[in-house]
């Protein structure tokens, strides 16, 4: 049964903002390149809490945390970039809306002020908060004695018919298909306070609880009796919107989901889980076509599972998904009812590790793909790799940036620690001419396509992006004892004898999930509890 959601900890939100160069896309016969230098990023807005590593002790001690309740766990634009969506790992979907500074404003700003702000260019986006409901709450899996965590593990927006907003939402066993609806009234007084800013009134949508056998009693004449198409359950809350749960699409997958991705068509959608890939219609709960099927007979003949998958942005027939052997296949929807059979096979076979080994054989699973706006290219990520596939050419990839290959010579420790089993994300610009992706130490790294060099920038989630470039080699040591490359070893109090730079890793701070606004050079990544957003 549901557990509720009462009493957990909300806390003030914090916006922080300082006071747009538009890349080519590719159209027509003459594809202009995109530019050969990476931009500049300036830091535009962060959005909840600073992370620990801001609220730090005077004496450098982080401070402890009760709970990753407020965690994000997974972010997304909608189609236009007007909202933005972010859950976290208690099962919330929060929203934020893109707005005008001057939304507050009395009149006009005065000319000079205009003047100026047109020398300048257009300003970045702006998000303030909307509203935030939960979603999924925990629940027990009596059948395999399982819990089933209210985690958030994709947020995906739908096609909008009309002015609400429609986005499906995925835990570990069932999507939902969310209706948020805005309507002019003034908040009530007394409602809690969110920690995004605004206020909430209803954060835990109550219902009333029907058994299947009540349901089925009291169920319209000849409507269906599926549970799944209860009435719709929802209510106020707060900021003038209401969100409704629409569909409830479970009891498919027997393993944990891990990817839901939207098809262009408008009308269906995939969930994937290790071993199966399941295709829903978003009117249909009842049943779903099981489009792949890596799962043997006997569970100990398994050799590869299921990683990722995603639907091409406007071909609804072409589907790629990702394996934990590195492999990535794109299958045609039209080709048979069972995609068995992969019309590509993306394989990086000039750059794989010599000797292979157990690591090299974990750290080459395929954690995250996207496909650039135009369709041609694809975005894979490994552990330590992002790489660039052109869909023409599947025996290697157009270029391979590498994140934190300071890393590789610790996979054994990273092996103990569990840290090698980390799944970053990934995310591309509509024209595909820049890639972003996270890394640890509570940073992020941007490549450019055309430039020469693949090493790309670095940027921390933070007010200041490049400080950690600006910043000396430090002597702190790392969470794992010895972890960083020569950093407080014993005995070399001076600088390495071999040349390497000094690098100190937090393993503990990470950025694993980003997004690329649809229409501008703006990044937003989750650190933590917190959005930190960047423009050029």
């Amino acid at each position: 049964m549901p557990m509720s959601n009462t009493g957990r900890r909300r806390r003030s939100t914090r916006s922080v903002a300082p006071s747009r160069t538009t890349s080519p896309s590719p159209s027509g016969r003459r594809e202009p390149q995109p530019p050969s230098r990476l931009p500049q990023w300036k830091f535009s807005q962060v959005l909840g809490e600073l992370p620990p590593a801001a609220e730090a002790h005077r004496d450098g001690a982080p401070r402890p945390q009760d709970d990753d309740a407020d965690e994000i766990s997974a972010v997304e634009f909608d189609g236009r970039g007007e909202y933005l969506a972010a859950g976290d790992n208690a099962g919330r979907v929060i929203l934020f809306r893109m707005t005008d500074d001057d939304d507050d404003g009395d009149g006009a700003l005065p000319r000079a002020e205009l003047e100026r702000a047109d020398r300048a260019g257009a300003p970045p986006p702006r998000y303030s908060y909307a509203t935030e409901f939960q979603s999924h709450e925990p629940e027990f899996d009596v059948m395999h004695s399982l819990e089933i965590s209210e985690k958030i593990k994709r947020v995906r927006w739908c096609a909008r018919p009309n002015s609400s907003l429609l986005m499906l939402a995925a835990n570990d066993r069932t999507v939902k298909l969310w209706k948020v609806s805005e309507y002019k009234k003034a908040p009530k007084k007394g409602n809690d306070r969110s920690r995004w800013g605004g206020t909430t009134a209803a954060l835990s949508l109550k219902e009333p609880y029907y058994s299947e056998s009540e349901w089925a009693a009291t169920k319209p004449r000849g409507s269906s009796g599926d549970p799944d198409e209860r009435p719709e359950k929802g209510g106020d809350v707060g900021d003038g919107y209401s969100a409704k749960c629409r569909r409830v699409f479970g009891r498919a997958h027997e393993f944990n989901i891990h990817s839901i991705s939207n098809n262009c068509d408008g009308e269906t959608f995939v969930s994937a889980d290790d071993v199966r890939i399941n295709l829903w219609h978003l009117e249909v709960t009842s049943q779903c076509f099981n489009i792949v099927d890596t799962k043997p007979a006997d569970m100990e003949d398994l050799v590869e599972v299921i990683t990722t998958a995603e639907f091409h942005p406007s071909s609804c027939s072409l589907l790629a998904y990702g394996s934990s052997s590195g492999l990535v296949r794109l299958v045609d929807l039209r080709r048979s009812a069972l995609c068995d059979y992969s019309v590509r096979i993306f394989q990086d076979r000039e750059n794989r590790p010599q000797p292979s080994t157990f690591f090299t054989e974990i750290i080459s699973c395929t954690t995250d793909l996207k496909f650039t706006g135009d369709g041609k290219y694809l975005l894979t990520r490994d552990y330590m790799n992002l790489k660039l596939w052109d869909l023409r050419v599947e025996t290697s990839p157009v270029a391979t940036y590498k994140v934190h290959e300071f890393l590789r010579p610790k996979l054994s420790e990273l092996y103990t620690d569990d840290y090698i089993f980390d799944r970053f994300s990934c995310c591309a610009s509509k024209d595909g001419a820049y890639f972003a992706t996270g890394s640890y130490s509570n940073t992020f790294k941007v490549f450019s396509r055309a430039a020469a060099q693949t090493s790309g920038t670095t940027l921390e989630a933070s007010t200041n992006p490049y400080r950690i470039q600006l910043q000396a080699p430090t002597k702190i040591p790392a969470l794992l004892g010895n972890f960083s490359l020569g950093v407080n070893r014993k005995g070399q109090d001076g600088p390495r004898s071999d040349g390497k730079e000094e690098v100190a890793c937090n393993m503990a701070s990470k950025v694993k999930h980003l997004a690329w606004h649809p229409a501008e050079n703006f990044i937003v990544c989750a650190a933590n509890n917190s959005l930190y957003m960047y423009h050029t």
